[in-house]
This record gives C-alpha cells, sequence and structure tokens, in this order.
C-alpha cells in the first residue's frame, strides 16, 4: 500500500483556532476550506477539522484517543520538539521515555489542540517496536 495516505477526520469548536494551531504551530500545509471544515497536511497524510457546535469536554488522560507522528530519527523528532517549545504551543505531557532501557523504550511528548485533541510526537530507539517486538504485552501505560 505504498500509493496511500492516512486521512483523520477531528472535531474542532473554532475552525480559525485551528487553523493557527496546525498551520503556524505545526507546521502543516493548508488545504480547502469552508466555514465548517478545514483541510491539512501533516508528513504528507490528510487531516480534516470539522466543526462541531457541540461542546468538546478536555479528554481525561491519554486514552482513549489521540494522535500523531512517529519521527524514524531522534534527531528530526528533537527538533520537532524543538519548534513546538519555541512556538510556545500547549504541551500535554512534557518530553519523557517510556519503557525505558527495553526494546520498546521512545521519547515522547503530548500536545494539546486549542479544542482538545491530544496529538503525540515520538521517536522509537530500535525501529523494530513501531509494529513489531511481539513478546512485548505494554501497548501504551497501564490505565
Amino acid at each position: 500500500m505504498n500509493d496511500t495516505l492516512f486521512h483523520l477526520a477531528f472535531p474542532t469548536h473554532d475552525v480559525a483556532a485551528a487553523k493557527r494551531f496546525y498551520v503556524d504551530g505545526l507546521g502543516c500545509t493548508l488545504g480547502r476550506e469552508s466555514s465548517h471544515a478545514v483541510m491539512f497536511g501533516l508528513a504528507g497524510h490528510q487531516l480534516v477539522a470539522h466543526l462541531t457546535t457541540e461542546p468538546l469536554p478536555p479528554q481525561q488522560g491519554i486514552y482513549p484517543h489521540h494522535f500523531g507522528l512517529v519521527f524514524l530519527s531522534k534527531d528530526s523528532w528533537q527538533q520537532f520538539l524543538e519548534q513546538a517549545q519555541a512556538k510556545r504551543l500547549p504541551f500535554y505531557q512534557q518530553p519523557r521515555v517510556r519503557f525505558p532501557g527495553t526494546r520498546i523504550e521512545h521519547h515522547t511528548f503530548f500536545l494539546e489542540d486549542p479544542s482538545f485533541n491530544l496529538l503525540e510526537f515520538k521517536h522509537y530507539t530500535h525501529e523494530s517496536a513501531i509494529f513489531g517486538e511481539r513478546d512485548y504485552r505494554e501497548v501504551g501505560d497501564s490505565l
């Protein structure tokens, strides 16, 4: 499936605020937009923020949903982290190392967009952990 892109639609309470966060903050490309939706390009993938009139409550913790990017190089992850810090984007969780000293060790941080959507940005020490290392039973943190 090398000729495919990932698509994700998510709610926003404010299209203009979403544009500021995703374009000005994260550096996404801006696609089509209307009064009720806006399209972004994130690392070559399509995100669409759809306006909702329902209040969006903040999520309690990083589960059940979040989305983001997996960086294949630690340097790229670090540069993105520094960009987020320089632009003073709202961190939901500060940078940290999860599962240190294991084959599934990864560096991660979470941002929160203006509509309380959580985004994770991570880099695995061992690339095999992205889809492999099935002997490890850990997927995320314990609830």
